[in-house]
């Protein structure tokens, strides 16, 4: 095992020497940017909570710099990558280490259900850290926590709180399958190359979901963000369910207010409610 103290951890000279070797560049279209801070990686696996005999799934392994230090604190890691130009490069970092399991698969279509682990921690490109997330939450019930790394606004999203403006249906959906919270700012230049934008920490603890199907809940909080400036009464009204004035009343919920200000207990007594659109038929 690798230790995160003895300098084995990767920076950017080490990564950029390897991605120079291999012929290899990072690619901006898979939102590459590999952290290759020593301290910022201690500070993620902390953060974690990465134990000796924890099974930790890495999504978007990318070099290996996050997978070498989940490697020295954990069991076991499975470490998914979808570059396969990478692979490589992942492969000569890992030659030491006996304790990871390279998957090469698109994190979007891999069975979650099946991997042999309990916690997430990934370092997330923005534009799939969202349907990542809401894949592990809603396929992977043996992953009890989530650490994910990913920018700023869209971890802000992912946790965010009813009343603010970062607040909408991922963040509803989210918080019925877990409490999420901003674990730590990471400053974008702990990052190669460097982004635009810094990063937070975003932990998610599974927690036992309310009394509510998802798919009863998903398609109310969907059609109550859908027009946020409007209200909760017109925007279900307009997505054809019925009984929202029942519904509302019997959740103690104005009917004047929006989406935004309507907490979890809230849409769960709205869904628990309402009747759902008539299927069309045609």
């Amino acid at each position: 095992m690798v230790s995160t103290d003895d300098g084995s951890l990767l920076g950017a000279r080490r990564l950029r020497a390897a991605f120079e070797a291999h012929g290899v560049r990072p690619t901006k279209s898979l939102g590459q940017n590999f952290v290759v801070d020593p301290n910022t990686i201690r500070k993620v696996v902390d953060v974690a909570r990465v134990r000796a005999d924890d099974r930790v799934l890495e999504i978007g392994a990318g070099a290996g710099s996050l997978t070498l230090g989940l490697a020295a604190a954990a069991a076991h890691v499975v470490a998914v990558e979808l570059d396969a130009r990478l692979l490589p490069v992942l492969g000569e970092m890992l030659t030491a280490v006996g304790n990871v399991e390279v998957v090469a698969a698109d994190a979007m279509t891999v069975s979650l259900g099946g991997i042999d682990a309990t916690k997430l921690v990934a370092n997330l490109p923005y534009n799939i850290a969202v349907p990542v997330v809401m894949r592990v939450l809603q396929e992977a019930p043996q992953i009890s926590e989530l650490v994910v790394m990913t920018q700023r606004e869209v971890g802000e999203r992912l946790a965010a709180q009813p009343g603010s403006k970062a607040y909408g249906q991922v963040s509803v959906i989210v918080r019925y399958f877990g409490t999420p919270s901003v674990a730590a700012k990471i400053s974008r230049r702990a990052f190669w190359p460097v982004p635009g934008v810094d990063s937070v920490l975003v932990r998610i603890q599974r927690e036992d979901p309310p009394d509510v199907a998802p798919d009863v809940l998903i398609p109310v909080v969907r059609a109550a963000f859908a027009q946020r400036r409007k209200t909760i009464r017109n925007t279900l009204a307009a997505a054809g369910f019925g009984g929202i004035d029942a519904a509302l009343a019997s959740g103690g919920i104005d009917p004047g207010s929006r989406a935004e200000q309507l907490s979890l207990d809230d849409f769960v007594a709205v869904a628990n409610s309402v009747r759902a659109p008539a299927a069309r038929s045609d």
